[in-house]
């Protein structure tokens, strides 16, 4: 049997951890919500629109998300009763954080593309004036 102070901690790890998960889940939802939003109103404008933006607003929770949950990963290790559990969850944090990294990478993409695309549409307004 574990003693008391090792039980508290225990059990105050893994509140900590299902909080860290709330919130990770909480950016997810409201991530989706505010794409889902901006991406009708796109849709019933009925102009020509850039959804790289909205898959950018989208794509920014995603990762905020992964980091809080990699948190909560991270937590639960600490109190891993075994081998078999740490593995699982190394691997789970492996995953999450290849997720996040390419993630990233796109998000950095995305963001250049933008960039030169709106750097060429600046320069052809100005050519027409």
């Amino acid at each position: 049997m574990a003693p008391p102070v090792e039980n508290f901690v225990m059990t105050l790890v893994q509140w900590l951890r299902l909080g860290v998960e709330i919130t990770g889940a909480a950016a997810i939802a409201i991530g989706s919500v505010i794409s889902l939003y901006r991406f009708i109103r796109a849709l019933l404008s009925r102009q020509e629109t850039d959804f790289n933006a909205i898959r950018l607003t989208l794509a920014r929770y995603l990762a905020l998300a992964l980091e809080f949950q990699l948190g909560a990963d991270i937590l639960s290790t600490a109190v891993a009763p075994n081998w078999q559990e740490i593995g699982k969850l190394g691997a789970i944090a492996v995953i999450r954080t290849g997720l996040n990294y390419f993630l990233s990478k796109e998000m950095e993409e995305e963001k250049k593309a933008s960039a030169s695309e709106a750097e060429v549409q600046a320069k052809a307004a100005q050519n027409t004036q």
